[in-house]
């Protein structure tokens, strides 16, 4: 390891000129704790994973931008993740952070379930166990369902007040809403009715992700993202039989695709 750089946030839906000044930003500051010259990424291969990736006409967007690396290679950063969780062996990735999706790689193809977006998908993501999370309150809250302790503090944030749950509502973003995921698990885990049954429905969410790639043929699964150590639990036995530990990361698996394309020169 040589130098390590932090950008700002590069997703797709940023844009893809804010994407790569992003992206830039992280390799310049690398380059600088390197202590390497602005000019060296012109002898580099750069493999750059990004989230969104796949939306139509994004990456057409991308590789028509100037770059000042010998060459580059643009890939959704859960193919990358996916590359480095097998190291570059067929398998598959189950993500579940803001987010959600299933990706594998099997005999050359990709394969995609799911991660089309909150809140028309992303099932069993922090963003989506936050929807249902304030959904289920709200209905407590009518007593068109019991109370529990959760339903009573997630309405709390709000002031007890239904139409302050309104106003956010009209302002939050997915990232907004996966902050109420930490609550759901740990009144989930405390025995909480509706915390537990959301936990239980996004289990099995994820468990139909899981069987869907292993009948694409995915012959390992790995689990990835914040909340897969607290979903997993919840998961069916036959799922968690499925499951390995991912044996690298998305930078792994940019590394891998990098160091491929450098090989070809």
């Amino acid at each position: 390891m040589l130098g390590t750089g932090v950008g700002g946030p590069a997703a797709v839906r940023f844009g893809s000129e804010r994407s790569m000044d992003a992206v830039l930003q992280a390799c310049n500051a690398a380059l600088a704790a390197a202590r390497l010259p602005p000019d060296s990424l012109g002898a580099m291969d750069a493999a750059i994973g990004l989230a969104g990736l796949s939306r139509k006409g994004a990456a057409e967007k991308l590789t028509a931008l100037a770059h000042p690396f010998r060459s580059v290679r643009f890939v959704d950063d859960a193919v990358i993740a996916c590359i480095g969780a097998h190291g570059g062996a067929d398998g598959g990735i189950v993500i579940i952070g803001t987010g959600s999706a299933g990706v594998a790689r099997v005999e050359g193809r990709v394969v995609r379930v799911g991660g089309y977006g909150f809140p028309i998908s992303d099932e069993a993501s922090g963003a989506d166990l936050g929807l249902q999370a304030l959904r289920l309150a709200l209905r407590a809250h009518d007593g068109r369902s019991p109370a529990t302790d959760f339903t009573r503090e997630m309405m709390s944030r709000f002031g007890d007040d239904p139409f302050e749950a309104v106003a956010w509502m009209d302002r939050a973003t997915a990232t907004d809403y996966a902050t109420f995921a930490p609550l759901v698990v740990r009144h989930a885990n405390a025995g909480d009715p509706v915390a537990g049954k959301i936990l239980r429905q996004a289990a099995g969410e994820i468990g139909a992700l899981v069987m869907r790639l292993v009948e694409a043929g995915a012959p390992r699964i790995a689990l990835l993202g914040g909340l897969s150590p607290h979903v997993q639990p919840w998961l069916a036995v036959d799922v968690q039989r499925i499951l390995f530990p991912a044996r690298g990361d998305a930078l792994d698996g940019a590394l891998q695709l990098a160091r491929g394309m450098a090989a070809s020169f």
